[in-house]
């Protein structure tokens, strides 16, 4: 009885946490992340706080996924795979919207090349001036962000606009 409870416990929050998923924001061609590779991004070296990053990896036309009602690219085949034994561990947090724009309380979409681990998380910002703002206190803008985010603005529409100032080169084809 209690082994059957429990699963029915878990099935319940799998099911819930699912639900409350919000919408991903996808590029003019339909991409999450504008096509790069998700899972890249945790095995690139990673950067102090105001340092530049490491270019983002362009993901594949051919190596793709559907998690939360977007297509991801990956630049392998083991990328991929290792996305799907876990997506919820590699899709940037507010469904790939800027974590900085979050924290303010609206949705506009993640530039893939301005983008941040912090705590096994990925999180991207729209713009250098924003990803400066955001890196000035990241642990309170993610505080904000997930307030927000929690709060309603995971409910409210995917964002639709262009990211300024970027050009994706993915997916290659």
């Amino acid at each position: 009885m209690r082994k059957s409870f429990g699963l029915a416990a878990a099935l319940s929050l799998l099911l819930a946490t699912s639900a409350l998923a919000g919408e991903q924001y996808v590029d003019p061609n339909d991409f999450a992340v504008s096509g790069y590779d998700v899972v890249a991004y945790f095995d690139l070296p990673q950067s102090d706080i105001g340092q530049p990053r490491a270019p983002a990896v362009p993901g594949l036309a051919n190596i793709t996924a559907d998690y939360n009602g977007a297509t991801f690219a990956f630049a392998t085949e083991a990328n991929r795979d290792r996305f799907l034994a876990d997506p919820a561990s590699f899709v940037p947090q507010f469904d790939g919207h800027c974590a900085y724009g979050a924290a303010k309380g609206g949705k506009v979409p993640g530039n893939p090349d301005l983008w941040r681990i912090v705590d096994g998380k990925l999180y991207l910002n729209i713009t250098r001036n924003v990803a400066g703002l955001w890196e000035q206190d990241v642990q309170g803008n993610i505080s904000l962000a997930s307030n927000n985010w929690s709060g309603g603005l995971e409910d409210a529409p995917a964002s639709h606009d262009a990211i300024p100032e970027f050009t994706s080169a993915a997916p290659v084809k």
